[in-house]
Order: structure tokens, then C-alpha cells, then sequence
């Protein structure tokens, strides 16, 4: 082998071997000015935690305040509703007994049951209203006819009462139905007579 082929040999050797990056040398690359990120997260203190908990047990107990309050508000508006629904059937019957009063018929047993009745619908707040005198309500009576004017009333008041109305509390549940007369118009006053006086005529 003659001096030239070694020489050509180291030469092409040279070339093919490329030196390794060594970490400083990765580092110089690196571009200016960028920080090495975080490696975690701090996590929060233990005061953080105990008050991310307590707002979080304040919101569920507001929660099941406010669901016991919609539960409550249901329960005592079904108790009304179931209520009133007997307390409308059982108007029928207070009629009956009482026309049956009306006519001396409530003696006897029979009374007693309705004595009965009575007391048991007056705990359930039960009222009835329409009688004759009360000033005429359209909230409360169903005027059916007009029974004329009257001196005697100064508003229109109810005169006849065909059948009782009840109510419990401000609820209505049966407008009265009656007939009512109106109060008759006031009469004009007459115009005062004037009255005239001679006059002498004066004598010069």
C-alpha cells in the first residue's frame, strides 16, 4: 500500500465520524431567555382544604333546607286540597238540614246527628254567610233577582236568601245565593218659597 492510499484512508475515515453532543453543548442551544418549566404544582395548605369543605357542607345544607321547606309546602297544600274536597261534599247535607230546620223537622235523633256535623265542620274552620240585612257583595253572594228599593237600606243589601254560602277562612266555597233591593234615590228638596214684602212707596 503506498503512502497516498493511507493518507485517503484516514482522510475519508475523518469524515464518517461525527462527534456526540455533550449536555453543555445542548444547554448552549437552548434559546435565551426561556426558564425550565415547573416540575408540580403546589398543592393547598391545609387551611385551604378545611375551607373549600366547609363552603361545600354549607351549600348541601342550604340544599336540604330548601328541599324541606318545598316538601313541607306540598305536604300542607295536599291536607288543604283533601280538606276542602269533604268539606265541599257536605254541603249538600247542611242544606237538607237546614231546610229541615226551617220547617221544625230537627228534633230528635236527627238533630243530634246534626248537632253532630255541626261541630264537626265548625273545627275545620267551615263559616256560613247570606242573611238577610248584609250588604250585598259580588265576592260573596250570587244576586239572583232584584227585589226594589228601599228606604230603609242605604247601600244595596242582600233581602232574600235562597241558599247559604260557606267559606273557610278568606276561601270561598259557595257564593250565597240571594236577591238583593237597592236603596231608594233621596227626594229633592222642594225650593223654598221666597216671600215678598210690600214697600211703600216713599212720598217726597
Amino acid at each position: 500500500m503506498s503512502e497516498s492510499d493511507g493518507a485517503g484512508a484516514d482522510q475519508a475515515g475523518s469524515e464518517d465520524v461525527t462527534p456526540e453532543e455533550t449536555p453543555e453543548s445542548a444547554e448552549e442551544t437552548q434559546p435565551a431567555g426561556e426558564a425550565p418549566e415547573e416540575s408540580a404544582v403546589a398543592e393547598p395548605t391545609l387551611e385551604e382544604q378545611l375551607a373549600e369543605r366547609t363552603l361545600d357542607l354549607q351549600r348541601i345544607q342550604a340544599e336540604y333546607v330548601n328541599y324541606k321547606r318545598r316538601v313541607d309546602r306540598d305536604r300542607e297544600l295536599v291536607r288543604v286540597q283533601g280538606e276542602i274536597a269533604v268539606l265541599q261534599s257536605l254541603l249538600t247535607v247542611l242544606d237538607d238540614i237546614g231546610r229541615a230546620a226551617e220547617h221544625g223537622e230537627l228534633e230528635g235523633g236527627f238533630k243530634a246527628v246534626s248537632d253532630a256535623l255541626q261541630s264537626a265542620v265548625t273545627k275545620h274552620k267551615l263559616e256560613a254567610f247570606g242573611a238577610k240585612g248584609e250588604a250585598f257583595d259580588p265576592s260573596l253572594h250570587e244576586a239572583v233577582f232584584h227585589a226594589g228599593e228601599s228606604g230603609e237600606v242605604e247601600v244595596t243589601t242582600v233581602d232574600t236568601v235562597l241558599r247559604t254560602g260557606y267559606r273557610v277562612g278568606d276561601r270561598v266555597l259557595r257564593a250565597a245565593t240571594v236577591g238583593v233591593v237597592d236603596p231608594a234615590p233621596e227626594a229633592a228638596p222642594e225650593p223654598a218659597e221666597e216671600v215678598g214684602t210690600d214697600e211703600a212707596p216713599d212720598s217726597e
